[in-house]
Parts: C-alpha cells; sequence; structure tokens
C-alpha cells in the first residue's frame, strides 16, 4: 500500500514509518505517548539513564547508574574520536554513523519515502495500541508521482550520455550464454549460440574503493581511470590498449576449433573496454558541476563505436555459430530429418519448426540478440523510472474517488476497476495518466529487451496485477499427458490453451486509438501488429527488432495453425495480420526509406551497414562496401572501425568463406598502415603476416625503417621471426630502401660542392645505421657484405669518404671467414659463389682504397701541418742570445731530420698503399672475377655501371695524390715511371682517363721531366750518355 510523504506536525508527533531509531516507545498501560522529556534518541544521556531505569527490576541504586552513565560518555566519546580519524567507528556503532550525516541528507531521506497511509484517509482501523492523532492529509499532497524518474548524476551536462550508454560495470568475467527460448535445439549448441553480459556485482560487500551508481551496478575508482581523466583525449588514451587485446585474443585462438571462442573473446574485450570509457565519461561528469569536460567528446565518439562493436560481434558469433552448424549438419548424410511432432501441442509444434528451418531459427537468433543489446542499455541507462508504489493503482484517482464519498459530490470516476475508465468514458486523474505513461514505457521498454517477468513484475508491483495476467497469454500451449505420463504420475500442463482468442483481443487493443502509443504497442508485440508496434519504436534497432519479432510471430503462427489439431475451431486472425509479405531483404529496404529521419540516418551508420549484411549473409556485399569505406578520402573510418573490419575478414578466413581476395588484402593492408602510423609496434608483425609475401617484406620493411634504437630493431625482428615472416628478406629490403632513396649521387658526383664533400648529412646517417639491420643474424653476413658495399659505392662517389669509412668499420673484420664457413654449413665442398665472391673482392678493394686514401692524408698532415719551425736570429744579438739561437739551430735541424725522415717514411706508405690500388690483383680494382648468366639481373647491371664509375673516379685521383707526394719529395723519377704503369697494356689505367685528365697529367709529368735535366739526367731520369 502507498504511504503518503509527511513531515512532523505542530505536536512534533512523528508518523510510525517514519520515526526509525529516534520512534517514541509505548508504556504498557496503553497507546497514551510517553512524556517529551524522553522522546530522546537512545544513544543520549537521557535517553541511557531511562533505559537503566528500565532495566533495574530489583532495586535502583544510584551509584551504579552514575558509573553506567559515565561509563558510557567515555564509550560514546571515543566513537567520536574515533569516527574523525578513521572508518571504524562508523563502521561499528550504526547511531555514530547516522549523527555523521548531513541535515540535507536526512531532510531527503524524509521526503522520499512512501507516499502516505491510504488506510488512514479511507478510513480503515488503525493499528490497536497506538494513538492515532495525525489530520487527515489534504488533496493536494496527494497529488504526486508514484514514477520517479532516475536522474543522472552527471546534471546539467553538455553531453547528454545517457541514450548512448548505460550504467558501468565492473570488469568481470562472463557468465554462460543467454540463448533463445527454444528447447529443441541441442543443448551444447544452445549454450554457445550468444555470447554473454557481464556479471554484475550485488548491491552488499562493496569494496573500499568502490561506488554504488544509481542503477545498483558497482564501479571501481581507481587511481589508473583516474589519471586518465587528466590527459588530452581520455577515450582514445583508455582505448590503446584494445589493439594489443585483439592481437592477443586472435594469437591464442588461432585453431580453427576455436573461431567461435575467439569471437567471444572480441566481444569480451569490447564489453570491458565500453566498461571502462562509461567509468570515464560518469567519472568527468560527476567531478565538474558544468558537465562534461569538451576533451570528451571523442571518447563518447569513441564509445558509441566500441558499443557498435560490441553488438555487431555478438550477432557474428550467434549467427554464423548456427549457419556453421546447418552446413554441418548438411553434410552428415545421417541427419534424422523426419522428427515425429505431436499434432496436439504448439509447444512441440514450434519446436519442430525451429529445429527443421534454419530461416526461422535465424530470424529468432536476431530478435535475441536484439533484445540483449536493449538490456545492456537497460541494466545501465540513467533515465528509468524509479517505483515506489506499493500494490495500488491510481492513487490520486482513489483519492478523488474518497473524497467524492465524503463531500457526496460525483465528479470524477466513479469506479476503479481495470475497465472502469474505458466504460465510464472518464478520464483518471492528470497525475494517474502521467503515471501510466511512464508505467506502459517502462512496461514496453522490458518487453522490447525481452523481460516480459520484469514487465509483469512492474505492473504488478503498481497494484496492476490484471494487466500482468494480459501480458501473460502468449505462452504456448502443451500438455505433456496426452501421451500418458511413464511414472503414473500427470504432470503439469503450461501455456495458454486459447491463446488464439487472447491473441484476437490483443490485435483489437492495439488498434485501439483510445489507448497510449506505448499500450497499444505492448500488445502489438504480443499479437505481431506490425502497423502498430513501429509508431513506438524510435531507433533503427527498435524498427528491425519490431520487423523480425513480427516475421518470426507470423513464421510459428502460420505453422501452429497448418498443423495442431484440437476439438474446436481457432478463432481467425485478422485480415491484415498477412497482408505485408516479410524478407529480411525488404526488411532492410524499408528501413533505408523509413518515414522517421533518425531510422533512415542510423540504417547509413557503418556499423548498421556491416549488421545488414551479415544478416542477409552478402558477404561479398559487405567486403566491397568496407572496401569502399577505405578509398574514402573524406571520410575514411576511424582506426577501431578499421580494426574491427580487419578481424571480421580474418574471421571468414578461419572459416573458409569465399571471398573477394583483393579487397581483403586491401582491408589487413590498411590496418597494419594504422598500426605503424600510431606506433603498435608489437602488433604490426602478427598482422602483416596475414599478406601475401611480397606485402609482407614490402610493408615490414617500411615499418623497420622507423625503427632507430638498437634493442627494439632486435625486438622487431624477433617478433618478425615469431610471426613466420621472412627475416632475411625484410631486412635486406630495409636496406635497398634506404640506401637507394637518393639515386642522383652518382650522376652528379663530378659536380659536388666541396662543402657537400665534408659534410655527412642526416640521410648519410641513416644509410650508415641502416647496416645494422644485417649485422643481428650471422647467417646473413654475405648479404651485410654486400649491401655495406653499395652504401660505400655511394659515399665514395660523393667523395664523403668519412662516411665509407664508418660504413666500413660497422662489417666485422671476421666476415670474410664467416662467410666461407656459412657457405660450407650448407652447401659442403662447393665453390662459394661468384656473387658472393665478388662482394668479398669488393670489399677488399674498398679496403685498399680507404687505406690509401687515409695514407695520404697522413702524409699531408705530416708535409704541412709538422714541418719545424725555422729560428730566426735577432738583430744584433748579445751573446747570450748567440749562444742560444746556435743551441736552438742544432734543435731545428735534429727535428728537421727527423721530420725528413717521417716524410719518407710517410711518402713510402703513401706509394705503397696507392700502388695495391692501382696494381690490384685479379683483373684490376674494383673488377669482378667471372660472372655467370644466372647473375646477370638487373640490379647487378647497375652494379657494374657503380663499378666502372668508381674506377673513372677513383683511380685518375689517385695517380693525381701519387704524383703530387713523389714530385714533392723529390722521387722525379718515379713520377715518371708512373707513366709507365698508366701506359701498361698489362693494367690498362689509360682507360679510366678522360682526355682532360690525361692532358693535366702529362703537363705535370712535364715538370718532373724538366727537374730532372736539371740533375744532368735525361726527361726519363736515366744517366747522359758520355
Amino acid at each position: 500500500m502507498a504511504g503518503i510523504h509527511r513531515k512532523d506536525d505542530e505536536h512534533g508527533y512523528q508518523s510510525r514509518v517514519e520515526r526509525g531509531p529516534y520512534q517514541t516507545r509505548r508504556s504498557d498501560a496503553g497507546d497514551r505517548p510517553l512524556s517529551v522529556s524522553f522522546q530522546e534518541p537512545p544513544d543520549s544521556t537521557l535517553g541511557f539513564i531511562y533505559q537503566y531505569s528500565q532495566r533495574q527490576s530489583q532495586g535502583f541504586n544510584p551509584d551504579k547508574m552514575n558509573e553506567a552513565v559515565d561509563k558510557q560518555r567515555n564509550l560514546r566519546l571515543g566513537q567520536r574520536e574515533g569516527s574523525r580519524l578513521s572508518h571504524g567507528g562508523l563502521e561499528s556503532s550504526p547511531l555514530a554513523r547516522d549523527k555523521m550525516m548531513s541535515r540535507t541528507l536526512n531532510k531527503d531521506r524524509l521526503t522520499t519515502r512512501s507516499p502516505g497511509l491510504l488506510d488512514q484517509t479511507a478510513g480503515k482501523s488503525h493499528t490497536p495500541g497506538v494513538r492515532q492523532e495525525l489530520p487527515h492529509t489534504p488533496g493536494s499532497a496527494l497529488k504526486h508521482s508514484k514514477y520517479t524518474p532516475r536522474k543522472p548524476p552527471m546534471g546539467s551536462s553538455q553531453f547528454d550520455v545517457s541514450d548512448l550508454m548505460g550504467q558501468t560495470p565492473n570488469r568481470s568475467m562472463l557468465t554462460p550464454a543467454r540463448t533463445f527460448n527454444l528447447s529443441m535445439l541441442d543443448q551444447s549448441r544452445l549454450n554457445s549460440l550468444f555470447p554473454a553480459t557481464p556479471v554484475h556485482p550485488s548491491n552488499g560487500a562493496l569494496e573500499p574503493s568502490a561506488v554504488q551508481t544509481p542503477g545498483g551496478v558497482t564501479e571501481d575508482f581507481t587511481t589508473t581511470n583516474m589519471n586518465l581523466l587528466l590527459v588530452e583525449d581520455p577515450g582514445v588514451a583508455a582505448s590503446e590498449g584494445l589493439f594489443e587485446e585483439f592481437m592477443s585474443c586472435f594469437t591464442n585462438h588461432q585453431s580453427p576449433t576455436d573461431v567461435f571462442t575467439l569471437v567471444a573473446k572480441y566481444q569480451q574485450v569490447c564489453v570491458e573496454q565500453v566498461d571502462m570509457l562509461n567509468n570515464l565519461v560518469r567519472k568527468a561528469g560527476l567531478s565538474s558541476s558544468y558537465g562534461v569536460p569538451k576533451k570528451f567528446a571523442r571518447t563518447v565518439e569513441v564509445l558509441r563505436l566500441l558499443e557498435q562493436e560490441k553488438c555487431t560481434w555478438r550477432l557474428i558469433g550467434s549467427l554464423y555459430q548456427d549457419r556453421q552448424a546447418v552446413l554441418e549438419d548438411f553434410e552428415d548424410e545421417n541427419m534424422d530429418v523426419g522428427v515425429k511432432t505431436s499434432k496436439h501441442s504448439e509447444k512441440n509444434i514450434m519446436e519442430a519448426l525451429f529445429q527443421r528451418d534454419s530461416d526461422v531459427r535465424q530470424n529468432q537468433i536476431i530478435v535475441d540478440w536484439l533484445e540483449e543489446n536493449s538490456r545492456d542499455s537497460l541494466r545501465y541507462g540513467y533515465d528509468r523510472a524509479e517505483f515506489y508504489s506499493k500494490s495500488v493503482c491510481w492513487e490520486n484517482t482513489l483519492h478523488s474517488l474518497q473524497q467524492q464519498v465524503t463531500s457526496g459530490q460525483h465528479q470524477s470516476l466513479p469506479h476503479l476497476d481495470p475497465d472502469a475508465p474505458i466504460r465510464e468514458k472518464t478520464p483518471l486523474a492528470d497525475l494517474d495518466k502521467e503515471d501510466e505513461v511512464r508505467l506502459f514505457s517502462e512496461v514496453f521498454s522490458n518487453i522490447r529487451a525481452g523481460l516480459m517477468e520484469e514487465a509483469q513484475r512492474l505492473c504488478r508491483k503498481c497494484g496492476q496485477s490484471w494487466r500482468a495476467a494480459t501480458l501473460e497469454g502468449w505462452r504456448l500451449y502443451h500438455d505433456p499427458n496426452i501421451k500418458g505420463a511413464s511414472s503414473g504420475d500427470l504432470e503439469r500442463i503450461v501455456g495458454n490453451k486459447h491463446r488464439d482468442i487472447w491473441k484476437s483481443v490483443c490485435w483489437r487493443m492495439s488498434e485501439a486509438e483510445m489507448f497510449n502509443v506505448y499500450e497499444r504497442a505492448i500488445y502489438a508485440a504480443l499479437s505481431g501488429n506490425l502497423k502498430e508496434l513501429l509508431p513506438a519504436c524510435n531507433t533503427w534497432d527498435d524498427c528491425l527488432w519490431a520487423y523480425f519479432k513480427v516475421l518470426v510471430d507470423r513464421q510459428v503462427e502460420q505453422e501452429i495453425r497448418e498443423n495442431l489439431t484440437i476439438s474446436r475451431d481457432m478463432d481467425d486472425l485478422p485480415a491484415s495480420y498477412f497482408d505485408k509479405e516479410l524478407t529480411a531483404f525488404r526488411i532492410f529496404q524499408e528501413l533505408q526509406s523509413h518515414p522517421k529521419q533518425i531510422v533512415e540516418l542510423q540504417s547509413k551508420e557503418r556499423h548498421h551497414v556491416i549488421q545488414k549484411y551479415i544478416i542477409l549473409g552478402d558477404i561479398d556485399a559487405l567486403i566491397e562496401e568496407m572496401g569502399e569505406w577505405l578509398s574514402d578520402d573524406v571520410s575514411r573510418p576511424s582506426h577501431h572501425l578499421v580494426r574491427f573490419m580487419a578481424h571480421v575478414v580474418l574471421f571468414l578466413r578461419s572459416l573458409g568463406l569465399q571471398t573477394k581476395e583483393e579487397i581483403c588484402v586491401a582491408i589487413i593492408e590498411a590496418y597494419v598502415k594504422d598500426l605503424i602510423e600510431e606506433k603498435h609496434k608489437k602488433l604490426v608483425a602478427t598482422y602483416t603476416a596475414q599478406l601475401p609475401y611480397e606485402m609482407q617484406v614490402s610493408w615490414y620493411a617500411r615499418f623497420l625503417e622507423g625503427i632507430h634504437d638498437k634493442d627494439e630493431r632486435q625486438q622487431c625482428l624477433q617478433l618478425a621471426e615469431e610471426a613466420g615472416l621472412d627475416v632475411a628478406q625484410i631486412t635486406k629490403t630495409v636496406v635497398e630502401n634506404i640506401r637507394t632513396r637518393d639515386q642522383t649521387d652518382f650522376m652528379d658526383s663530378n659536380e659536388l660542392s666541396s662543402a657537400r664533400e665534408a659534410a655527412t648529412s642526416e640521410e648519410d646517417r641513416r644509410k650508415i645505421e641502416a647496416t645494422d639491420w644485417l649485422m643481428f643474424d650471422p647467417s646473413q653476413r654475405a648479404e651485410a657484405l654486400k649491401q655495406s658495399n653499395a652504401i660505400i659505392r655511394t659515399f665514395l662517389a660523393c667523395k664523403k669518404h668519412e662516411a665509407a669509412k664508418e660504413v666500413f668499420n660497422k662489417v666485422p673484420t671476421d666476415s670474410i671467414d664467416l662467410i666461407y664457413r656459412n657457405w660450407q654449413a650448407r652447401a659442403g665442398r662447393e665453390m662459394l659463389p661468384a656473387v658472393d665472391k665478388n662482394a668479398i673482392k669488393e670489399y677488399l678493394c674498398i679496403k685498399a682504397y680507404l687505406d690509401a686514401f687515409d695514407s695520404f692524408n697522413d702524409w699531408f698532415e705530416h708535409y704541412h701541418n709538422k714541418r719545424p719551425l725555422e729560428r730566426l736570429m735577432p738583430e744584433n744579438p748579445n751573446f747570450h742570445e748567440k749562444v742560444r739561437f746556435e743551441h736552438e739551430q742544432k734543435e731545428y735541424e735534429l727535428e728537421l731530420e727527423r721530420w725528413h725522415q717521417a716524410l719518407n717514411q710517410q711518402s713510402k706508405r703513401v706509394k705503397e698503399c696507392i700502388f695495391n690500388v692501382l696494381l690490384f690483383v685479379n683483373g684490376g680494382w674494383m673488377v669482378d672475377q667471372t660472372m655467370t648468366d644466372e647473375d646477370e639481373t638487373e640490379d647487378e647491371a647497375m652494379r657494374q655501371k657503380q663499378l666502372e664509375d668508381l674506377r673513372k673516379l677513383c683511380l685518375p685521383m689517385l695517380c693525381s695524390l701519387l704524383y703530387t707526394v713523389l714530385h714533392t719529395s723529390g722521387q722525379y723519377q718515379d713520377c715518371v715511371a708512373l707513366a709507365d704503369i698508366i701506359a701498361s697494356e698489362e693494367y690498362q689505367l689509360y682507360k679510366v682517363f678522360s682526355r682532360q685528365e690525361l692532358q693535366q697529367f702529362l703537363t705535370k709529368l712535364r715538370e718532373s721531366s724538366l727537374l730532372l735535366l736539371n740533375q744532368n739526367l735525361d726527361p726519363l731520369g736515366y744517366e747522359l750518355g758520355s
């Protein structure tokens, strides 16, 4: 019975239901209230004295009472002190905890108690023994709503997320999945047909860090989640781990038998992520009186996307598990299709239909899926009504009726039976009509969510048990006693034997315009009246549920009427019941042209498009649609949607479904690209391995180009190896991509400025570091040598000798020996391939060239910067100055002699090193050994061209440097001998000289010949004959 909100009256009394721990005790004499002096809380001193005196039945001792009072006072003071320091006092003493509450909270507690005592107003007998001095409540006090909408805690938020998300549960393990209400399917298949939903903790025994939300759901306010509120984009930061969790699920369930377990894991990950984002949005609202900050706009967007993804994974798992079971049953030649069905049981007929017809069964799966999604929204919704009334229906109208009985005036509804408002054509009280609308809306929401029992419970709670009974008639009739019970005991009959009559009545009620739109929709859903059900559906999901629910209702009803055998004629269905032919394809066509604009717009949302094609089973159209989204540069899918699309493609592959492979590859490629851009380094290898071989090498090499830390490089290579990628080819491609990025060096090498010759650019530094990719694996040492040679060739062409030296020093000194040992381990005694031999010779040629160039630099440094300075005699020196000068002169001569000796040694070394280059063995410097036809590739042809260019660039320069050293050191005969070596046909060095270079060299040689003539020698350096 409903109670009335009531404050203390003017005499200081309280109603019985409002006294709580402060209610007045009654004396044994009667119902007269005690003196106001003793209306004290039992925790007060006066209250304790009174209680103590009542317990002393054998005499009163004032001294003992004083000791007891002091002890109680000290105990009470200790509890108050403890409550300031910790919560221990509050937990141990409910009275102390109540005293800690604010006055505002206590006031709110009083104003939200049950509505008033209608039994008093109606003049019923009062509780015996209690004096009733309460005046009658005025009629205005009864005019209140008994259905109080629950308000969201975030107040006037600029982001009304109550329509987008519900309450947030704790992240918890999932319970066994709910199946649709059909018992004819194999139970093991039904148990796994629908992914599960989170389990919500009970209201009791909350953790210290937990907060009870308005929906009765607990949420943890952890430090980690609170820190997310401080970042610039909390939604993106909170969902970063989603990519790695999906990869973990994918790699842990690679077996074909785990494919639907994998889908359930995907859904579970999305559920947990949605819970976290809901918590973030809620915490932001709770912490701000001005609503959710603007930075949470993207968080809400990500939340909506993940909620849709969660629903889509649920649909994929439930539908395709049934479809795969159909394929397995079709392939089973021993499948029993001739199931005998009782013609007297509606339930058996329905079960046989669902077992036989996969289309009907999958339509029901879609209905159950939509109801499961709606339950998620109801579970966490802020806008649900809270019902305080207890078994009283239309209490405001009832109060008016009672007032009429008292006053004798008849102005409102004269009766309160369920049919009275319709029969008398008199409306209810205004507040009761508002309450009815809320009730109908809530009941319809529960039916929309498949919670029929909850809808009936709600009706009974609000005093409308007759309405709860009207919702019971849909159950199919089944009498298990028709065939005879094996044990001899009669079994319970279930269902409605006159369901056809009940359904006709529901149809007429749904068409009655006098009823509210939600009331009509309730009975339209039960009777299959699509026309009256759609006006109450405001979203794409609601409309889709309405269409498919009516479709299943028609299919089941038609099957029952065709096969049921009863002793009477069934009540005919309305003529419009089968007017519109419904198919899945036609349903989606009507949704795309729905008169409600919001439904039409939602039908174009990408997740709804994906859900449409999954329901239709049109995989090719789904893949094509997703491919078009990727090619749309204006509205390219978000990273989360691309992730979902890629995993859908991988799921279809695991089922062995034939799809458009080219578009599927493009979708996975787009996801790999997103992972690289978002720097999810640990995930790239796993998904790159799902691409064709050439794309694997190309994309992972592109990814590795952006990795610079040595430890990260080694980790990425290890991940690639674990994913089954060709690490050797990938690392080779990485180096080739970096070193071939600038191909103009060889063409413009002769026109480079001196500044560029000395500088090592940032791009050069990247090329130098690129060789590290090939040094991790010893088996790749031959390839490392080839790539290092190629990079050095580029630097030598640019005259960047310091950069070339850095690359050369990165190659371990044991590389040649390791190459031979690796080859012998693989091929035994076979000869090393020509390409490897040529790479080794090129490596040795580079070493000889760098040694020659270094020796010349040392000579040049010694000749120009280390020559001792000659001492000068001061003008008009005295004796001491002369002595000092003579001493310094002797030191100078000794230093000069040492300098000359070192210069000669340096000159000999320069001469030796340069001749090692000019007279290089096995065909000459940078000349390959024999090549086979198999080795003649495009890359090898380019390499040969580079080698030839290097010979033309470096050999004339070395000859010029050697001539400078010889001429400067006075070795004129060796200068002339150098000309003989250049002109020799054995080495054919003259072929690498241009005409201009030969003319310049001959001009220099002329100077040496003239100096020889001055030494009484012939121009070639021989002695003149007598």
